[in-house]
């Protein structure tokens, strides 16, 4: 497969020191380097044990939720793109820089510790292969800033078992250095970049059987090469979404320890005075969505709830709604549902269309995707 030729690169992909990496600093508006294609996948669902080829069952697809108790904005349409050329999930949250996707890490081929780097060119309807991440993991915080995008932290086992790995990514060179690692061990973090520091905020860590939430807020200086403590989040949680917009961090939805406690939660941090303020609740209650910045407001799609009981998951949802919140007016508008419901999918805006690529198809981890969606108000 073309991924796997991909992971192969790795070999050529060296990890430099930090000194050699700051010398492309200046490379903000340099173009991505030619990488090797990948070919988009045939089948559109995968399960995760043995990773197999997977059709729906009609319970499974009863799980899809679409329906939004926010009033109703203009609909958008959605619009298919070309698949990623592997089923896969809980990658939690992709990067976009020089108006292409890069999605990393995350569950596929029967295996939760993988270093995919898929990168999607829109301009030709294709996925290429990046260097690969130096240590596989699921649910990496991962952003882009000032031609880098940053891999943070991650699970190396199934939404357990998080590390404080750290790496920054050289996109006009195709390679990856180690950045100091997080003071404090954590995946399902949420990583956003203001002001020329990448900020990593809540997630989960230990005790890995609990997979406790967290609401740590660290801050990673790329000039000075060192993290800072900021004011925690309140209400520690993780799988949330998160952007940056006006000099402000918004934080918004997300779960308190499992998908049983999710929570429609916005809090929004401001840099100046190191503290967190509240704004208007998510409509849908939901973790593992995607949330974007798209004309000047918040796009938030995807996620999943469920009940655990005896170990089986009960009650489960896939979540499909699209919802926008305007923060010139603290208020949220409902928009056309996603054509195919998931969650933990890669997000990100570009040019006038939100990309929206692979995920969960189902409650948990047990079944990946390879659909890729676009929505545009165009």
């Amino acid at each position: 497969m073309a991924d796997r030729r991909g992971i192969l690169l790795g070999a050529a992909a060296l990890l430099v020191a930090p000194g050699a990496l700051a010398q492309h600093a200046g490379q903000h508006g340099t173009a991505p380097p030619d990488l090797p294609g990948a070919n988009p996948s045939r089948d559109p669902f995968a399960l995760l044990q043995g990773g197999t080829p997977h059709h729906l069952t009609g319970d499974q697809e009863a799980q899809r939720d679409i329906a939004s108790p926010a009033p109703a904005g203009p609909a958008g349409r959605w619009v298919e793109r070309a698949p990623l050329p592997i089923p896969r999930s809980e990658m939690a949250w992709s990067a976009v820089w020089a108006d292409r996707m890069h999605v990393i890490g995350g569950y596929g081929e029967g295996r939760v510790d993988r270093p995919y780097h898929h990168v999607y060119d829109p301009a030709g309807d294709r996925w290429l292969t990046g260097a690969p991440l130096p240590r596989g993991a699921n649910h990496v915080a991962v952003v882009a800033d000032a031609g880098r995008i940053y891999a943070l932290g991650g699970f190396t086992e199934q939404n357990r078992n998080a590390d404080t790995n750290a790496y920054a990514y050289e996109v006009g060179a195709d390679r990856w250095t180690r950045i100091p690692p997080l003071p404090r061990s954590r995946g399902a973090g949420a990583a956003v970049a203001l002001n020329g520091r990448i900020h990593l905020i809540g997630g989960a860590s230990d005790p890995k059987q609990e997979r406790a939430s967290v609401g740590w807020h660290e801050a990673y200086d790329p000039v000075s090469d060192t993290w800072s403590v900021l004011k925690p989040l309140p209400g520690a949680r993780d799988h949330v979404g998160c952007v940056a917009h006006a000099n402000r961090i918004h934080v918004v939805g997300g779960r308190f320890n499992t998908f049983e406690y999710n929570t429609p939660l916005h809090h929004v941090y401001l840099p100046d005075r190191d503290t967190w303020e509240e704004r208007a609740p998510l409509p849908t209650s939901r973790s593992g969505h995607g949330l974007v910045l798209y004309r000047d407001r918040f796009y938030a799609m995807g996620g999943e709830a469920g009940i655990v009981e005896r170990g089986r998951i009960t009650q489960a949802k896939v979540f499909g709604q699209m919802e926008s919140y305007d923060p010139k007016t603290d208020s949220w508008t409902s928009h056309a549902p996603m054509p195919t419901p998931r969650h933990a999918v890669a997000a990100t805006v570009i040019g006038d269309w939100i990309h929206v690529a692979g995920g969960g198809a189902v409650t948990g981890g047990a079944v990946q995707s390879a659909v890729h969606e676009a929505f545009t108000l165009g």
